[in-house]
């Protein structure tokens, strides 16, 4: 089996956040994906309703103190880690007290969706492709998990592509049945413009309205695999998918996704 590294980056974890789908996978898979030799590193947000003194994070100094730009605006990045010692996996937290400190995930109390939530998501991937650079760790398949994570190939892609940390990573996109309602502004595509970035690249995004399934459509122009991680999600974007002729990893069972995901690592590694 190759010493492949895999670097996790997902929207949610459980015990962090409420157990759903998504956080239950996020927190077995990379488990079961270092018990099987592999060597991981996990990223999340620090959502601001996750408890540190019970969650026991604390603040990596080393890593933290960087100023990220997002829409003209600095914003101070936070890196925190915690250990779920039943695993022996650390994972780290993106943090800032503009974006995160709320108690709410990704909407308010009434169920709205938060309208900043596309500049956390820049910041969010942003301070996990900062954070890894520090941590001098090469990751060969990042896998995305959910829509907070969209914006993360791209700035592989076309921004840490030169990076020697990144320069051969391969992306895998995971999907989930957890769409958000309010479409990201007009701006968006304008606030994602960083180095290499060019309107070309943004095509899809510029004018056009950017709910779910667009935004996860442009995730994957510059994925390498596509994960269906829900048993039910919009169609176009498995057809997407395979007009991008990206190999397409259908919906999974409790009993069999660690090896299936972990067989479509090995051929989207070894895919030349």
């Amino acid at each position: 089996m190759s010493e492949i590294k895999v670097l996790y980056v997902s929207q949610e974890i459980t015990p962090y956040l409420p157990e759903t789908e998504i956080s239950t996978i996020c927190r077995n898979l990379p488990q079961a994906i270092q018990e099987k030799g592999r060597e991981i590193r996990t990223f999340m947000p620090r959502f601001g309703c996750i408890n540190e003194r019970r969650n026991q994070l604390h603040e990596v100094i080393r890593l933290s103190g960087m100023n990220l730009i997002i829409d003209d605006t600095d914003h101070p990045l936070i890196i925190k880690v915690a250990s779920i010692q039943a695993a022996r996996m650390q994972i780290y937290f993106i943090d800032n007290e503009e974006y995160f400190q709320r108690r709410q995930i990704v909407k308010d109390d009434q169920g709205n969706d938060f309208e900043d939530n596309e500049d956390r998501t820049i910041f969010f991937v942003r301070g996990v492709l900062e954070t890894v650079k520090k941590l001098r760790w090469t990751p060969d398949i990042i896998h995305c998990n959910g829509w907070f994570t969209s914006v993360l190939p791209i700035y592989i892609k076309k921004v840490f592509n030169d990076e020697p940390f990144f320069a051969n990573s391969k992306i895998v996109f995971s999907s989930y049945d957890n769409a958000f309602k309010t479409p990201f502004s007009n701006r968006f595509a304008e606030k994602l413009k960083l180095g290499n970035i060019v309107d070309d690249d943004l095509k899809t995004l510029i004018g056009n309205t950017v709910d779910h399934t667009t935004l996860t459509k442009f995730a994957l122009d510059y994925s390498d695999a596509l994960i269906q991680g829900s048993s039910t999600i919009d169609p176009s974007i498995v057809e997407h998918a395979r007009k991008l002729n990206i190999p397409v990893l259908g919906f999974q069972g409790p009993d069999t996704y660690v090896d299936a995901y972990n067989d479509l690592y090995e051929q989207v590694y070894n895919k030349k």
